[in-house]
């Protein structure tokens, strides 16, 4: 009985180990990529990295404003300023996280979201989760000029409105210079 009870004992030990490890092992579900984007609060850091990425528009906005004041209505950049903040806003973020998912699933195992979770319920995690934006936001200011070479749509969006503008304004076209391509 003896014999029983070790032989028992040491198949469910390896058993069990053989088991977690195969788990841990396993691809990420939904569920454990989901739980990593609420561990690392990612619709919160989206929305903050997203002002964050604003206000190097609006610096854009202004520079291109103060260009061509003469030629362009008064209340130019508080409209343009409106129209970027409403791209942000109205950016899919939740679908895009979702859109995420496959991803995440791809390149990482549950025991992989297990530890990514472990590590951003830390204080050193959190601290990481809280640094993050300010990190993100002084990066934003140094990556502007490279970010600027590949956001054509919202800088093709911002000419065609200074264009339309200086159309419909009394200022004489063609006194405001064309925007640069750093």
């Amino acid at each position: 009985m003896n014999r029983f009870l070790i032989a028992a004992t040491l198949f469910l030990a390896f058993g069990w180990n053989a088991f977690a490890q195969r788990t841990a092992d396993a691809p990420a579900s939904k569920e454990d990529v989901e739980r990593y984007f609420d561990a690392m609060h990612s619709r919160d850091m989206v929305n903050q990295v997203a002002e964050a990425m604003a206000k190097p528009m609006h610096q854009m906005i202004h520079e291109q404003s103060a260009k061509c004041q003469s030629g362009l209505p008064t209340d130019f950049e508080t409209r343009m300023n409106k129209i970027v903040d409403s791209m942000w806003k109205d950016m899919p973020f939740d679908e895009m996280l979702q859109a995420m998912v496959p991803a995440y699933q791809k390149h990482f195992t549950k025991g992989d979201m297990d530890a990514l979770v472990a590590f951003y319920s830390t204080p050193t995690g959190q601290k990481l989760l809280r640094e993050l934006p300010a990190v993100m936001g002084e990066a934003m200011e140094t990556m502007m000029p490279i970010m600027r070479r590949r956001v054509d749509a919202m800088t093709q969006r911002v000419q065609e409105e200074v264009s339309a503008a200086m159309r419909d304004s009394a200022g004489k076209p063609g006194q405001c210079p064309p925007a640069t391509q750093n």
